[in-house]
């Protein structure tokens, strides 16, 4: 049978510096639409700057009667976090954001995908990183 995860320590620290330095990122299970293949299963990096107007949800379970995916500004905080930085809340926004699979293999997620998105973010100098799952 399938074994749950369990997490007895949370890993939460003390930022370093102050928020109004901190370089800001985002990583989110939104498949981003016309960049990765239908039910792709590996972490990626995809520059700000190419954001796309749609990310693709249908293979995701999630209550689609209820809610809908056409407000990109409700699970992607770009707008927001480029706010955040012009006001100097924040120090800036990362170059990348980061995309993860919904996964349920727990051996996929600690071995490949989170070593692969913590890499891209210290590559990219990145103190914050925003989790949103869908």
């Amino acid at each position: 049978s399938y074994q749950w995860a369990t997490n007895d320590e949370i890993p939460w620290h003390k930022l370093p510096i102050e928020l109004s330095e901190a370089t800001v990122t985002f990583v989110t299970t939104a498949v981003p639409d016309g960049t990765i293949p239908k039910l792709s299963r590996s972490a990626l990096s995809l520059l700000m700057s190419d954001m796309p107007t749609k990310f693709r949800t249908d293979e995701l379970s999630w209550d689609k009667e209820a809610t809908h995916m056409r407000d990109l500004g409700s699970f992607i905080p770009l707008a927001p976090l480029r706010t955040l930085a012009a006001s100097g809340m924040i120090g800036r926004v990362s170059e990348r954001f980061h995309f993860i699979p919904t996964e349920y293999s727990q051996s996929n997620t600690i071995q490949k995908d989170a070593p692969a998105i913590a890499q891209a973010c210290v590559a990219d100098g990145v103190d914050v990183a925003i989790l949103v799952p869908l």
